[in-house]
């Protein structure tokens, strides 16, 4: 089978297309057909994982650790990227109950990756369901990431209607999707935080306001937030606070040392808290995804496709902070895109 593959660690030059070894699906496997898979943060940082210092790294320096170990430290241990897919069962193990061969999936593979190739091996019990009827392949691989994180994120906030949010990052990967699904499914009030091109997408996407960091600081503002959702990590407790309500909580998604002593100390007392959340993906979650997708409740901005071969372009497409929404790898299918 045709894979997107890289040797070593660089710049989006060292993908390339080659021939590898079609995977065989064990009893509670499924051999799925890819048809699409994103390009994404994770992706990216991956492929040139070994330029990436502990200073750099979007976590504490244990992940990093483990990151790197995980990895590669020379040179790569995984040479398919692609943790998030959609496609169609061809094939499944004897003992698989839930799939049958024909049945349109999407799902996520987390860190072993592989989904940038014709095929990809992935258990019954992954995170895998059946794709959302309404979306195509090129935007149901987008979804299963980022909506999991954002429910576990959500769940673990337990906000309500009349509630107002805040999303720090609200035009990325799983920003986006925090925004949608606490609008539209928990009814809360969202404000996003976005740069200039990105504006028309977070309002077209639900929020209730949108603030460009380029020309407003959204701490200076009178609004208060009952939570601060900070999905890179960029914003500061100390100005955070006074546009927090009395409860409020600073949720950072990506985070430092300095942001968990932080949740150490506020977490003593009452009132304000910073949160760092690890977020997990779940099987009720993705199936969830599914169901708000098809209920009009999540839309799927694709900036771009780019056939599997021309990878090294998506990445670099990816890179460039003009863009707006997904990019996303069409895997041809019987001279299908």
């Amino acid at each position: 089978m045709k894979a997107s593959v890289f040797r070593e660690f660089g710049d989006p030059g060292v993908l390339h297309l080659e021939e590898i070894q079609k995977p065989e699906p064990g009893p509670r496997d499924l051999l799925v057909r890819i048809h699409a898979t994103p390009v994404s943060f994770a992706d990216r940082l991956v492929r040139n994982f070994r330029a990436v210092g502990p200073q750099q790294f979007h976590m504490p320096l244990l992940f990093w650790l483990i990151g790197r170990v995980s990895f590669g430290i020379r040179r790569p241990r995984i040479h398919v990227l692609g943790s998030e897919f959609s496609g169609e069962v061809e094939a499944v193990g004897a003992r698989v109950r839930r799939f049958a061969p024909g049945t349109a999936v999407f799902g996520y593979c987390g860190p072993r990756m592989g989904a940038a190739a014709e095929y990809l091996c992935i258990p019954e019990d992954g995170f895998v369901a059946r794709k959302p009827a309404n979306l195509s392949h090129e935007e149901a691989a987008t979804v299963p990431y980022g909506a999991m994180m954002a429910l576990d994120l959500l769940k673990g906030l337990a906000l309500a209607p009349g509630h107002q949010l805040l999303v720090n990052g609200a035009s990325g990967g799983i920003g986006p999707l925090v925004l949608q699904i606490a609008k539209h499914h928990f009814g809360v009030r969202v404000t996003g935080v976005c740069s200039t091109s990105k504006a028309d997408m977070v309002r077209a996407l639900g929020a209730d306001e949108v603030i460009d960091y380029t020309r407003d600081d959204f701490t200076t503002h009178d609004t208060r937030y009952d939570a601060v959702v900070d999905i890179l990590g960029k914003s500061r407790f100390a100005d955070v606070r006074r546009v927090l309500s009395p409860g409020g909580r600073l949720v950072f998604v990506s985070f430092k040392e300095r942001q968990l002593l932080q949740m150490v100390r506020t977490a003593l007392g009452g009132g304000q808290r910073v949160l760092c959340r690890v977020l997990h993906e779940s099987q009720e979650n993705l199936e969830l995804a599914r169901d708000l997708v098809e209920a009009g409740k999540i839309r799927v901005v694709v900036d771009r496709v780019f056939p599997l071969q021309e990878a090294a372009q998506a990445h670099s497409f990816a890179a460039d902070s003009r863009r707006r929404g997904q990019v996303v790898l069409a895997v041809p299918s019987n001279g299908r895109m």
